[in-house]
């Protein structure tokens, strides 16, 4: 117990965070970015990740974006299955103690799922921003759209490069 307390400090400290049970393999860190950006992702400027499976895009917001904002008290998707979503679009807003966002679609498509936990849970964008806490599954109109977001590397230097420019 002392030692989960110590480490949990120390992550606090560090400003280093990982969702629970997320593995770190494909993972990676910078001391001065410290969040994660996992591989086989995608992300965007306005801090959404894309998972593209087969071309249907999982949504969510990074790791980067959720440390950010602090304390997810409320999420709302304005997106309804079914419905399409354009490149650059909202679908919806996270609500924290800080701040209250819009979440940007980095691609356009055909809205498959919305994350319904989010309603009764919004706390899972914290705890898990790239696995339980996604937003919405997209099957994409335009796969070529993916290619323009950023990498793992890209995503981590912009970050760093905005965070240094504050």
């Amino acid at each position: 117990m002392a030692l989960r307390l110590w480490a949990s400090s120390m992550s606090n400290a560090l400003r280093l965070s990982r969702s629970a049970g997320a593995p770190l393999q494909g993972a990676v860190f910078c001391r001065h970015f410290a969040e994660i950006v996992l591989d086989g992702l995608k992300y965007s400027e306005s801090h959404e990740w894309v998972k593209n499976e087969g071309g249907v895009a999982t949504i969510g917001i990074t790791d980067h974006a959720q440390g950010s904002l602090g304390e997810v008290v409320f999420v709302e998707l304005s997106a309804s299955e079914g419905g399409t979503i354009s490149k650059g679009a909202s679908f919806g807003d996270v609500e924290s103690v800080k701040a209250t966002s819009q979440i940007i679609s980095p691609v356009s498509g055909e809205v498959l799922e919305l994350n319904t936990k989010l309603s009764e849970n919004p706390g899972l964008v914290n705890s898990g921003p790239y696995d339980e806490g996604w937003m919405i599954k997209v099957k994409l109109s335009d796969p070529s759209e993916v290619n323009s977001l950023f990498g793992p590397a890209e995503y981590t230097k912009f970050c760093e490069d905005a965070d240094a420019a504050h």
